[in-house]
């Protein structure tokens, strides 16, 4: 695979790794509070990573969807919590930079997509924009048309009303970018909420078990006004991404590759003596245990990093079940090397303000992310060819 690493996407990855120790440093108090990763933010866009995948000829770094997922797994070897909202974010720039490049469009649409998207990416560069991507409505697993909130045209605009749950950096973004839909229209709309409108709204607590600095309440959405402008897909082609473009679905799961390397990472240290006596690792049960935890690992980045070196528009069925496979994989990977770490490590790696602790509890959570949550995926993959 060592295709995938470029000298420009390695020189990303050594920036996001000199983070990272920061990054970790911090993920216990935000972890312990449940409060946003602010003072991660602030350096990321110190650093330019908010303007990842946005073009160096706009002000960004010019990160492909590649470059993105080897930056994301680095950061989430430091920070769940970081990582994943880190997605939310650059989820956005991807969806309206190289992957709207793919997609069909009218000469007409592509300019105006274009200058809308400029705009968008200004506000990134220039006042540091964050921008979420609610996704989640509670309704399906796997949901990815036929969204329940609604957009009405108006002049000027669209008047949106609905809800959306877990939505992640919900009291820190700047713009709320949902999918909706028009009533007698069955092509999905991505809108970018401001999230000073007027009829935004946020409720519940967020107290979870993991990825507890994600900041994930519920938006509300009560004819809240969202500019002509804040289109920033044509209609119809965040359809034509989730047919044609399906990798997009697999952007969570570099997180949790990261999460697995963290959890080695800390195991290795434990073994070796830095956090403890060193004859532990003469153990045979400790050197087993250690065994199958590097064997997940590799399984999984491995696949993963296949996919990776397959992604581009219109892939063909073996290429969307591998990604898919990829995303269960890294998923249910995560959970089950942290488990084996508690084990090979001992008790007090359950004991608080243990990193262990906190990186087995935010591996539990993605298993259920949408849209390609492992149930989800899953039954894809349990249907793929068996009905063609």
């Amino acid at each position: 695979m060592t295709g995938l690493w470029t000298s420009r996407r390695r020189e990303l990855v050594e920036r996001a790794a000199e983070m990272g120790p920061s990054f970790a440093a911090r993920a216990e108090a935000v972890d312990r509070s449940a409060v946003f990763p602010y003072e991660n933010y602030a350096d990321l866009r110190d650093a330019g990573f908010l303007g990842l995948c946005i073009p160096e000829e706009h002000g960004g770094l010019g990160g492909d969807f590649v470059a993105y997922a080897l930056v994301s797994e680095e950061i989430g070897r430091h920070c769940g919590s970081t990582a994943l909202t880190f997605n939310m974010h650059t989820a956005t720039m991807l969806l309206t930079g190289q992957i709207a490049d793919d997609l069909d469009m009218s000469d007409t649409e592509r300019d105006e997509h274009d200058r809308r998207r400029i705009g968008m990416w200004k506000g990134v560069i220039d006042h540091g924009h964050l921008h979420a991507q609610p996704f989640s409505e509670g309704r399906a697993s796997g949901e990815t048309a036929g969204f329940a909130v609604q957009a009405v045209p108006v002049d000027g605009g669209y008047r949106v009303s609905g809800r959306k749950i877990f939505a992640s950096l919900s009291e820190v973004a700047d713009s709320h970018n949902v999918t909706c839909m028009v009533e007698g229209d069955d092509r999905v709309r991505f809108l970018g909420v401001p999230a000073d409108a007027e009829g935004v709204g946020i409720e519940g607590d967020w107290d979870p078990l993991g990825m507890r600095g994600t900041n994930s309440k519920n938006l509300l959405f009560e004819d809240a006004f969202v500019p002509a402008e804040h289109e920033f897909l044509p209609p119809g082609c965040f359809d034509q991404m989730a047919t044609r473009w399906p990798y997009f679905y697999m952007t969570l799961s570099f997180t949790y590759l990261g999460i697995q390397r963290a959890v080695l990472d800390y195991t290795a240290e434990a073994l070796r003596g830095d956090d403890g006596p060193v004859e532990r690792r003469d153990l045979p049960q400790k050197q087993h245990g250690w065994a199958q935890m590097r064997l997940a690992w590799e399984r999984s980045q491995a696949l993963t990093y296949r996919v990776l070196g397959e992604v581009g528009v219109d892939p063909g069925p073996d290429r969307v079940e591998r990604a898919l496979a990829a995303t269960v994989t890294a998923m249910e990977t995560a959970p089950e090397v942290a488990a084996t770490a508690v084990r090979v490590c001992g008790g007090r790696s359950l004991l608080r303000p243990s990193a262990l602790e906190r990186m087995y509890r935010d591996a539990r959570c993605g298993a259920t992310m949408l849209p390609w949550s492992v149930e989800a995926a899953l039954d894809r993959l349990g249907r793929a060819g068996l009905y063609d």
